[in-house]
């Protein structure tokens, strides 16, 4: 028995950081020995089924050329890059928005920190990332596509100084997210043809009685090309920016009603505070919310998505 807990402890490296809950470390090297994995997915895979404990899985900086999926009974991984320079998680399917991602992550408890997430198809829609799970957090993770780039599905999470690059509904779903201090990068390239107009979000609330939004606070819009700053996938779409910096890249109208021109008054987009040359609000859409500061401040606190509750029993 003994001698099965020292092999436990030598196998995962178990630590306590910060007094937070402990973890278990395990690694993922595809130049290393047999003490390594040298795959993500196969180091996802040795996580047991139902796990209740936190399993960091610390990645080599290498581009690993991989689809990678957590499933749904997979909870409390900790997926964190190794090192200054990011790893990267590389794929190149298109078409499907639940096929094509290069990484899915369906469970809840999720934390992933210091990873690129890239779909190399460069037409039609290629989604980079899909978060399906409730209490799911980025933090210094970079997201790059064309179209439907970010997949936020539906859940709580939070992104903390992520990048986020496309041209087409690059941040879409029905997730119930705030993203701080994150880049968003607009790149409508000239393989988009000449005239064309990007979207940084499709937001999917879909009720009037679902919590869901997109919260951009502190965050700054910027890239080339023209782009809107959303429209509504589903007919009670709800994004916010909030104190945020926006650039030239925004066209004056701001927003397009899409398919819902005849129930704009179901849409939640608003402004609140953002500065920059694309933030003058004189030519934008005459449905834009006008929020009042308590609910400003409602969608602007990390309470919006109750991050007091689990972000704080995360591993650091």
């Amino acid at each position: 028995m003994l001698k099965n807990l020292l092999f436990f402890f030598l196998l995962f490296g178990l630590v306590i950081v910060n007094g937070k809950r402990p973890h278990s470390t395990i690694h993922v090297d595809p130049s290393a020995s047999a003490s390594s994995f040298k795959t993500v997915q196969s180091a996802i895979d040795s996580v047991p089924s139902n796990n209740s404990h936190w399993v960091c899985i610390s990645i080599k900086h290498a581009i690993y050329m991989e689809k990678i999926t957590i499933p749904v009974d997979k909870q409390y991984i900790y997926l964190k890059g190794d090192g200054n320079k990011r790893a990267s998680i590389v794929w190149g399917n298109s078409g499907s928005i639940n096929s094509s991602p290069t990484f899915t992550s369906h469970a809840d408890n999720i934390k992933v920190e210091n990873l690129n997430f890239v779909s190399r198809a460069r037409v039609k829609q290629a989604v980079a990332a899909m978060v399906t799970g409730d209490r799911t957090a980025f933090y210094h993770c970079n997201f790059s596509g064309v179209q439907d780039t970010l997949l936020d599905a539906m859940g709580r999470h939070y992104f903390k100084h992520c990048i986020i690059e496309g041209a087409i509904d690059f941040i879409f779903g029905a997730g119930q997210s705030i993203f701080e201090e994150c880049r968003i990068v607009v790149n409508v390239g000239s393989s988009m043809g000449a005239g064309n107009i990007g979207c940084i979000t499709a937001q999917g609330r879909a009720g009037a009685n679902d919590s869901n939004a997109f919260v951009f606070k502190n965050c700054n819009v910027t890239g080339n090309g023209k782009a809107i700053l959303g429209r509504p996938w589903r007919g009670y779409a709800r994004v916010i920016f909030f104190n945020s910096s926006l650039s030239d890249v925004i066209l004056p109208q701001g927003w397009d009603s899409w398919f819902y021109t005849g129930s704009v008054n179901q849409l939640t987009f608003a402004e609140v505070k953002c500065y920059g040359p694309g933030s003058n609000t004189s030519n934008r859409v005459a449905w834009e919310t006008q929020l009042s500061q308590e609910m400003a401040d409602y969608f602007a606190n990390s309470n919006f998505i109750d991050a007091d509750k689990w972000i704080s029993n995360q591993p650091h």
